[in-house]
């Protein structure tokens, strides 16, 4: 089945154009509130959060509109991280949970991510069925049945006090001198908190949401204004969220930026010497780095590789029994503490391997040697397929003909964004341009 509306990641666009529209959002939230209120009965319930984005608003009250008219009761956490939403779907035995959120994009964009009674994302399945009822007749609940919806106000607290149990029992952070750059997003408030509870100094970054500065210059995607932060101020560390805090950018004494894959090498290999590591593999996308799976090969471990999005990599980890997975893009999954990539539990982790170890960031974001890769993204309009051009379809082919035994390629379409990304990796890097700049020209071209 062709997907109308779900992606990789939920429903997302720009806000006030389809299907980012508060019509389609309530028609949305009124198939998910049938979809989950199947026996008819009225005790059923969902958790709606949101990250800082102006729109946020408009959808929150669209999306509350849909689920009451069929019967479900919405309890409202306001603006809080994807992770929490993840969480308290759970532990207030909610039906559903929902985050209103696009994540690492502008201000401009939105989304809509939901999460099952389990707190684990929707599989394909579940999202399908609940598109095909969007574009059918819904049947709404009788009058007597409405829904309720009501603020909840503690909703930040339960996740932050949930955080701070998966620190290292008897440890704390005194000592250490924290950079947290919140992306003036979800986690504005409860990062900042959480880290000064646990004893550290911090110096919080993009923690004034205006609902436009949403990732501006700031946050995970763009390191730069922590960096400078970390350097003026002396400090040991920088975390670096994304503006729902489900990613997270480390970044060391000297302001040098460490990706995922740095992070997972780091976890896979304590956690394995900890005995902690199931089945002796971690789980990544086949975006991540060549370097990551002959570090992993070499302390004889395995690199499970799955389909770019998240949820891929948990459902790859829960059919394999592993409890370690991620991105090379921040997110990291740690199944015995969470359900869904967290940034903020993930930066704790690395706080709390700085302690153990008693080592400074740098010694601990450069677990491998990163085999040269290359990204390019290149927009299509609506409408267009430019990889089944032929034009391209012969590049690509010239391109794994040259990249045979030397490295690899990746090219895919994006989940949430009209684009096509063009990756590779070799070590020759005048290979590497040449390749990815064939395939990329070829791609505008056709678009």
């Amino acid at each position: 089945m062709t997907r109308k509306l779900f992606g990789t990641d939920g429903v997302r666009g720009t806000a006030n154009q389809y299907p980012m529209t508060a019509e389609m959002a309530l028609k949305i939230g009124a198939a998910a509130g049938r979809y989950f209120r199947n026996d008819g009965s009225n005790g059923h319930r969902v958790v709606i959060g949101k990250d800082t984005r102006l729109s946020g608003y408009m959808f929150e009250n669209a999306l509350t509109a849909g689920l009451t008219s069929t019967g479900m009761n919405v309890l409202l956490l306001g603006p809080v991280p994807t992770p929490a939403v993840g969480m308290l779907t759970t532990t207030m035995r909610a039906d559903v949970g929902i985050m209103i959120s696009a994540s690492h994009n502008p201000h401009h964009d939105n989304g809509i991510k939901f999460f099952g009674p389990d707190g684990f994302k929707l599989s394909d399945e579940a999202e399908a069925e609940i598109e095909a009822m969007v574009f059918a007749d819904i049947q709404l609940a009788q009058s007597i049945n409405i829904g309720r919806a009501k603020r909840i106000d503690d909703g930040r607290f339960r996740y932050a006090e949930r955080v701070k149990a998966t620190f290292p029992q008897g440890q704390n952070l005194k000592g250490l001198k924290v950079v947290i750059d919140c992306a003036n997003g979800a986690a504005h408030k409860v990062a900042p908190e959480v880290l000064w509870e646990l004893g550290a100094e911090v110096i919080p970054v993009g923690v004034s949401p205006n609902g436009y500065n949403i990732n501006e210059n700031c946050g995970s995607t763009s390191p730069r204004t922590a960096a400078e932060t970390i350097v003026s101020h002396g400090a040991d560390v920088g975390i670096c969220l994304d503006g729902d805090a489900d990613r997270i950018m480390i970044l060391d004494e000297k302001g040098n930026v460490a990706d995922g894959d740095q992070l997972m090498a780091l976890m896979a290999g304590r956690w394995a010497d900890e005995g902690r590591l199931s089945g002796g593999a971690l789980v990544a996308t086949v975006m991540s780095n060549l370097g990551l799976e002959r570090y992993l090969d070499g302390r004889g471990l395995r690199l499970e590789r799955t389909n770019v999005g998240d949820r891929y990599v948990v459902e790859r980890m829960r059919a394999g029994g592993y409890n370690l997975g991620g991105e090379q893009s921040g997110h990291i999954v740690m199944t015995d503490f969470a359900t869904t990539g967290d940034g903020l539990l993930a930066g704790l982790q690395f706080l709390a391997a700085m302690i153990a170890t008693g080592k400074k960031a740098s010694e601990l974001t450069k677990s491998f040697e990163t085999v040269p890769q290359m990204l390019k993204n290149v927009r299509y309009s609506a409408g267009s397929d430019p990889l089944s051009a032929e034009s391209v379809k012969k590049a690509i082919a010239d391109a794994e003909g040259l990249l045979v035994g030397k490295g690899r390629l990746l090219i895919r379409k994006s989940g949430t964004e009209p684009l096509v990304r063009v990756m590779a990796e070799c070590e020759d890097a005048a290979l590497l341009e040449q390749v990815v700049d064939g395939i990329v020209a070829e791609v505008q071209t056709a678009a």
